[in-house]
């Protein structure tokens, strides 16, 4: 079984599934003839042919709403924007098609898109190349929402994304593309969509996060008896897993990488707060990047949420 990061697992993931079926086209800017902005399509479009990747002008308005006529008519387009903050000139086609289209058409057509872009700080970037703004996309009905933490989880959710009939958003953290390896089968697996994983068992408090950020938590709760919570689809997200953690342990935390007002952590903690409430110990923590324009390389580490400020937030549930 090889080693691979999320670079190679993603890569893996759409080579095999444009092999097993031949609807599976993959577009975007320079993702044919470069391999994409970070070598992610490298060596499809040699292996395919320029009718199934296809590298397209600047405009991912364009971009998505072809993508949508493909998906309507029984394609299955996999779409590259090349940053999640290059992406708003396209929630118009997202909102008002993509998630709209099984709806309008009472079900006779499906819109099996995925959309997927890097989104995140840490690479040294400017602004644009930076956002994380997922809470946007789930915030709207018919579009699902899914962020994975790790090469593994990346190739099977992705797989799952592409079968879906639905439109995804499949967000890839800059941060973890080259961060880590580990074994990624050959073949086909899937991993299920809406469905949360318990990455570390404990009973005192209940940590939730997703992408980078489960990483960053990970080291921060070293020395606490938490439970972790990788929650991989946003929306919609796994509550069975998530509101039997909370039972167990009466307290949580969640970490995110999106600024606080308005995020998914705002989400998750006003669902807990409606069904979980006989059951909590402690009021429920959000640990958060600030509410301004992502900064420039000097302050992105402290704009993003650091072990410092998730481990404080551990430590003020367990007072109670």
């Amino acid at each position: 079984m090889p080693q691979l990061n999320m670079v190679q697992a993603i890569n893996l993931a759409l080579r095999e599934e444009m092999e097993r079926d031949g609807d599976v086209v993959v577009l975007g800017e320079d993702v044919g003839k470069n391999g994409g902005v970070f070598r992610i399509t490298e060596g499809l479009q040699t292996q395919f042919g320029p009718e199934r990747v296809m590298d397209t002008p600047l405009a991912e308005s364009g971009i998505v709403g072809a993508s949508i006529g493909m998906a309507a008519y029984g394609l299955k387009p996999v779409a590259e924007i090349q940053f999640l903050g290059f992406i708003y000139p396209a929630v118009d086609q997202i909102s008002n098609h993509a998630a709209r289209l099984r709806s309008r058409s009472r079900g006779r057509y499906t819109c099996p898109l995925v959309i997927r872009t890097p989104y995140g700080a840490g690479i040294r970037a400017p602004e644009h190349h930076s956002e994380s703004c997922e809470a946007i996309f789930c915030h709207m009905p018919g579009i699902k929402v899914v962020m994975p933490s790790s090469p593994y989880y990346a190739k099977g959710l992705l797989l799952s994304s592409i079968r879906d009939p639905d439109p995804v958003i499949f967000l890839e953290s800059t941060r973890l593309y080259r961060l880590m390896k580990e074994d990624v089968p050959e073949g086909e697996y899937v991993v299920p969509l809406e469905q949360a994983r318990v990455v570390q068992e404990g009973k005192d408090v209940t940590v939730i996060s997703w992408g980078f950020m489960l990483h960053r938590t990970l080291q921060a709760v070293e020395g606490f008896d938490a439970e972790v919570i990788d929650l991989m689809t946003l929306n919609p997200f796994d509550e069975e897993t998530v509101y039997k953690s909370v039972r167990k342990t009466g307290r949580v935390v969640i970490v995110c990488e999106a600024p606080k007002t308005g995020s998914f952590a705002s989400e998750l903690s006003a669902s807990l707060a409606e069904e979980m409430m006989l059951h909590l110990k402690a009021p429920i923590a959000r640990v958060a990047s600030y509410d301004v324009v992502l900064p420039l390389p000097k302050l992105e580490d402290y704009y993003m949420p650091g072990t410092e400020r998730i481990r404080k937030a551990l430590a003020e549930a367990m007072k109670y």
